[in-house]
């Protein structure tokens, strides 16, 4: 896919049916995309059914083990051509999810892009690494942040 132009890039992953797409596929198409390739794709239309898609997932993904008694509010803000605030609780061994900015003070607040967002939740980036590089920015308990990726699981391409 990487070697398509943007134009049909674009097009061809706006036919993708997203919830027929695996993690492991998504991980896989994300890992073949340069940033550049990426930026482009997350607009428009494609922008808000990847976000909700990936987002709808966190519920199939968490791993209530991994979590115990943990009780946690995270929020995302996913900057691009327009911020995007998702929500995900974790407590009582579930997670929701929710879209929009709820009154709840959130323990920790995750602030990247769209390149570093669909990386991050790929398995395709390092959370660490894009710390200390201010591609994701963190608000609130960094020690939960930093820890996040163990309570779902994430694909590997």
């Amino acid at each position: 896919m990487a070697d398509n132009s943007s134009g049909d890039l674009v097009d061809e992953l706006a036919g993708l049916d997203f919830s027929a797409v695996s993690p492991e596929e998504f991980a896989r198409i994300v890992k073949g995309l340069s940033a550049k390739q990426l930026g482009e794709v997350m607009h428009g239309e494609l922008r808000s059914r990847v976000l909700r898609e990936v987002f709808g997932r966190m519920k199939q993904q968490f791993r209530p083990e991994a979590a115990g008694q943990l009780q946690a509010l995270i929020r995302w803000k996913i900057t691009g051509e327009s911020d995007e605030i998702f929500e995900t609780e974790i407590s009582a061994g579930a997670c929701r999810v929710g879209e929009g900015r709820s009154e709840a003070e959130p323990r920790t607040t995750l602030i990247m892009g769209d390149t570093e967002f669909l990386k991050l939740v790929s398995g395709n980036g390092n959370p660490v690494t894009m710390f200390m590089m201010r591609k994701l920015k963190v608000a609130g308990d960094v020690g939960l942040a930093s820890g996040l990726t163990r309570y779902f699981d994430i694909p590997k391409a």
